[in-house]
């Protein structure tokens, strides 16, 4: 008798769960309406969390698999499937949150215990169940099934799978940008709050260990040593081009650098009319070095008619920090996807042309005028990866050249890691856009330890 079947059967709840092992008798009241589903629910996942934490992972799972696939077997006594009969028949989505709620009970307690292996197995429990012959499933309670086969067809359960993917070989071209798609759903209200920590923490591991592994690529990237390039391969997909393409991004760190700029618009602008922001955003975004070339006209045309329209009723008030924010949200949509789901004809004007560092260029632009409009735009991100999903690498392989490229981009302005340029041949870190880009090294620095990797 399963741990949660004596649970269950008991006439007061406890906190003293019984064991698997323990068989007891006790005696139901059948009548659904003496059930309150929401106590049930509870019960469920205390029973979980009380397992998890007293139990091997090994036990766990053999719970989990009592409860939702062991309890529909024919053979088993009448009470068996009592996890199900909590429901209605018309409960299927209260069924469908129960259970995706209970996987993510499981697999946040394993990931903060760093027990990964555990999330694989549980998954591995659904895939068991999709081949196994259905014939062993009661006619009585067939419908219940059908619940758990929709719940493994489902989005939610394609966004469980993403938990796992860092410890198995990337089958597809969307794992290697999963962490896009695990931040939006740490801030997807919808979530239960397990669902949103785990997601939070997986995509911030994921994230570190890409700037560590850019970090320690670009410091040996010069090495000869065969052992040093084997141990500290590119991160990246670009193959040799990300050096220059590096390079590039640093040399815009100079003393003009983006940085620097977003400070003098910040303060130029301040107490400015939204009007007048307005007018100046577009001229702060439009700002580029010489060897821009001309698509800057169109992302002009598209950005003034976006922004001549937006909110003109209040263009004579005083900007603010909401106004700001709102705005620069705006224009990541312009540049993204405005309505959630496919890009808008910016983004796949400037991908089309290749001109996905122009886009990445613009984007870090605002963000570093509207910080928070950081969050934003990588759920725009996310939505944009989503939508491609369902095509092949070769389709999407103008969208993955901008993903390496934003990656990168972001990696190199984030806050834990500072790159420099430096002249091998005059000994200078002050760089010229007349100069040879081969004449350069690249360096990067852990501000962390404030040790630089050499």
């Amino acid at each position: 008798m399963s741990a949660y079947r004596q649970l269950v059967l008991r006439t007061s709840m406890t906190d003293n769960y019984l064991p698997s092992n323990q068989k007891n008798e006790y005696t139901v009241k059948s009548k659904s309406e003496e059930i309150n589903l929401q106590c049930e629910q509870d019960k469920i996942y205390r029973f979980l969390l009380t397992t998890i934490q007293k139990q091997t992972p090994e036990k766990t799972l053999l719970e989990f698999q009592n409860l939702f696939i062991e309890s529909l077997r024919i053979e088993r006594d009448n009470n068996s499937h009592r996890i199900y009969t909590i429901f209605t028949n018309q409960q299927e989505a209260e069924f469908h949150h129960t259970i995706k709620r209970c996987c993510y009970i499981l697999a946040n307690n394993w990931e903060i215990s760093n027990q990964h292996k555990y999330i694989q197995n549980l998954l591995t429990i659904f895939d068991n169940y999709r081949i196994e012959s259905k014939a062993f499933i009661s006619p009585f309670i067939h419908f219940y099934s059908r619940w758990l086969d929709n719940f493994i067809n489902s989005r939610d359960f394609d966004e469980l799978k993403l938990f796992a993917s860092r410890s198995q070989k990337k089958d597809n071209w969307v794992s290697r940008y999963s962490s896009y798609l695990l931040f939006a759903q740490s801030y997807d209200n919808n979530n239960s709050q397990e669902q949103r920590e785990i997601a939070k923490r997986v995509a911030q591991k994921m994230r570190q260990k890409f700037k560590f592994d850019l970090a320690m690529y670009v410091a040996h990237s010069h090495s000869s040593d065969s052992y040093i390039i084997n141990k500290y391969k590119n991160p990246s997909i670009l193959g040799n081009e990300i050096l220059r393409l590096i390079k590039i991004i640093i040399s815009k760190k100079g003393s003009l650098s983006y940085e620097k700029l977003a400070n003098i618009f910040i303060q130029q602008t301040q107490k400015q009319t939204l009007g007048e922001y307005k007018k100046n955003l577009q001229k702060y975004l439009l700002f580029f070095s010489p060897d821009i070339p001309v698509v800057v006209k169109s992302v002009e045309q598209h950005l003034q008619k976006k922004l001549s329209d937006w909110k003109v009723e209040h263009d004579e008030e005083i900007i603010d920090k909401g106004l700001i924010l709102r705005i620069c949200n705006r224009i990541i949509d312009t540049l993204t996807t405005e309505n959630g789901k496919e890009p808008t004809l910016l983004f796949q004007l400037l991908l089309s042309q290749g001109h996905s560092l122009i886009l990445a260029i613009l984007l870090i632009k605002i963000v570093l005028i509207s910080p928070n409009s950081k969050i934003h735009l990588e759920i725009c991100i996310s939505k944009i990866i989503s939508y491609y999903e369902k095509y092949s690498a070769n389709q999407c392989a103008w969208l993955i050249n901008f993903l390496e490229i934003f990656n990168i981009m972001f990696t190199i302005y984030g806050e834990n890691i500072e790159y420099s340029l430096i002249n091998m041949k005059s000994n200078t870190q002050t760089f010229h856009f007349q100069s040879n880009l081969d004449d350069y090294r690249v360096f990067s620095q852990l501000k962390l330890d404030i040790e630089e990797i050499i």
